[in-house]
């Protein structure tokens, strides 16, 4: 893949050129340590770093071109300068294009919601393939080309990566792409060029508000995926609303596409007639357009009933046969992380997933309490440099749903975790009668706390971390995994 700079300095308005664009662009990043011959480089300003302050790296590094808003007084050697008032919204344009528009000549799926996305692009990936469709995904836990995976940092990755990724699937001969997208995605711009073909909503509840300030502004965000849908030339474009979730009724309106709609009510395109949850698994009676489904799970919930009906609609909307969308259900076993069951020898059910919203620990709370036959436990801690709104709704959560809170440590990063514990503890206060409420920071401590005190018929909800192998401190990041942690708990306990 190359380009001529002056081709790309083509493509933006009011930019001042310093230096010569008859030059050959073989790479596009906005990383200085990734930048190879040939290069151009994007100087970001973000929160923690100015990538401006990189360019004499990037320039000894083989950069030919760096988009910038600043000019140095003395220029890389050996570097053009294309200086643009927003260097953000001229990545937007020229890396697409770059690229050769990889977003535009697959076949997209989008699905957007605060909660659910992860089982839901899972359930789509494996029935795309099951159907014959070489598929690309790109999530929370990583990135898939096919059959190689990818790791990713952002559960949509910026502009530059993306498109990256979508350039080595179309290579790969990728036919669908399923994409979690998020709302700073949505809202930062990082999906520009992308043509998304069916757009699918599960839910909006609280979360990320450090970044949008309000939910209207969240919802806005994430509005604007079903807004664009309608804009391009590919055909039979399709919306997939969640029924239940009030936001839907105001987004629907702002999207110019024809539209499936899920959720409890039989007035719905796609309902369920009748569910069973049971520990292991449940029964799902499935109304369609194509009728019946009669689903035999194993997975559990109803959140997870919103999952599959949310991945149904979207598998609907691409025209997948009702043959391949019964036989990838019945046979999903879940996504890591996502009400992971962890079997290490212990007499109780110990259960990992990654909610971290308070819809999402009520949602697997009282999933969990349907198979409790003893004490409901929950141990969770909320993150830091986010939201800490919802800190003490999380907390009057876990009190109400469970007889047993550890309030402990999620990926506390700048912040002081006993402070963060503090916040959490507002609503912790007065504890009912019958009921307990433990604080240990230290995450480890906590969940053994949980494993030593537990009994045979408890169940015990790990939450907030899921998948997550890694923990983010003040000054480092550190291997943790919980479900680790229980395994090895158990593995000494037995030795």
């Amino acid at each position: 893949m190359r380009k001529k700079l002056q081709q790309l300095a083509g493509l933006l308005t009011d930019v001042k050129v310093f230096g010569t664009t008859d030059k050959w662009i073989t790479d596009i990043t906005a990383d200085s340590r990734e930048v190879q011959p040939g290069s151009l480089f994007v100087a970001l300003k973000g929160v923690h770093a100015d990538g401006h302050k990189f360019l004499a790296k990037a320039a000894e590094g083989g950069a030919v071109a760096a988009l910038v808003e600043d000019v140095p007084d003395t220029l890389p050697e050996g570097m053009t300068l294309l200086q643009v008032q927003d260097v953000r919204s001229a990545m937007e344009i020229v890396v697409p294009f770059f690229f050769d528009y990889p977003g535009k000549t697959m076949r997209m799926i989008g699905v957007t919601g605060t909660n659910g996305k992860t089982t839901s692009t899972n359930i789509i990936r494996q029935v795309l393939e099951r159907a014959g469709y070489k598929c690309g995904m790109i999530g929370t836990i990583h990135v898939l080309i096919g059959g190689e995976a990818v790791v990713s940092h952002n559960t949509t990755p910026d502009v530059v990566d993306l498109q990256k990724f979508l350039y080595r699937m179309k290579e790969a001969g990728c036919r669908y792409v399923v994409m979690e997208v998020s709302s700073h995605a949505l809202a930062l711009g990082r999906v520009a060029g992308i043509e998304y073909d069916t757009a699918v909503l599960t839910n909006i509840t609280e979360d990320h508000l450090d970044f949008h300030k309000t939910m209207e502004a969240y919802r806005d965000a994430k509005s604007l995926l079903f807004e664009h849908l309608a804009e391009g030339d590919k055909p039979n474009k399709t919306a997939v609303f969640n029924a239940d979730e009030p936001a839907s009724r105001i987004i629907e309106g702002r999207t110019g596409v024809p539209y499936l709609t899920y959720g409890m009510g039989h007035g719905n395109d796609i309902y369920p007639v009748s569910y069973e949850v049971e520990a292991r698994g449940m029964h799902l009676c499935l109304h369609t357009p194509v009728g019946e489904m009669d689903l035999q799970l194993k997975i559990t919930g109803i959140f997870n009933v919103y999952n599959v009906m949310c991945a149904v609609g979207a598998l609907l909307a691409e025209k997948i046969g009702k043959a391949e969308i019964e036989k990838v259900l019945n046979g999903f076993t879940g996504v890591p992380g996502r009400f992971q069951l962890v079997e290490a020898g212990q007499p109780y059910t110990v259960i990992v997933d990654y909610a971290h919203t308070p819809d999402g620990l009520e949602n697997v709370l009282n999933t969990a309490r349907l198979i409790t036959k003893g004490r409901l436990w929950t141990v969770f801690g909320c993150g830091g440099d986010r939201d800490n709104k919802k800190r003490p709704i999380m907390g009057a959560i876990a009190l109400r749903l469970a007889d047993d809170v550890v309030v402990t440590s999620d990926n506390p990063r700048s912040e002081d975790p006993e402070k963060i514990i503090d916040q959490i503890e507002t609503a912790l206060k007065p504890v009912p009668e019958g009921k307990t409420v433990t604080r240990i920071a230290d995450r480890k401590a906590a969940i053994e706390y949980a494993l030593a005190h537990a009994g045979e018929q408890d169940v015990i909800m790990i939450a907030g971390k899921g998948h997550e192998n890694y923990q983010i401190l003040k000054d480092r990041t550190i291997h943790f995994d919980d479900k680790e942690v229980v395994e090895s708990y158990w593995k000494e306990k037995r030795a």
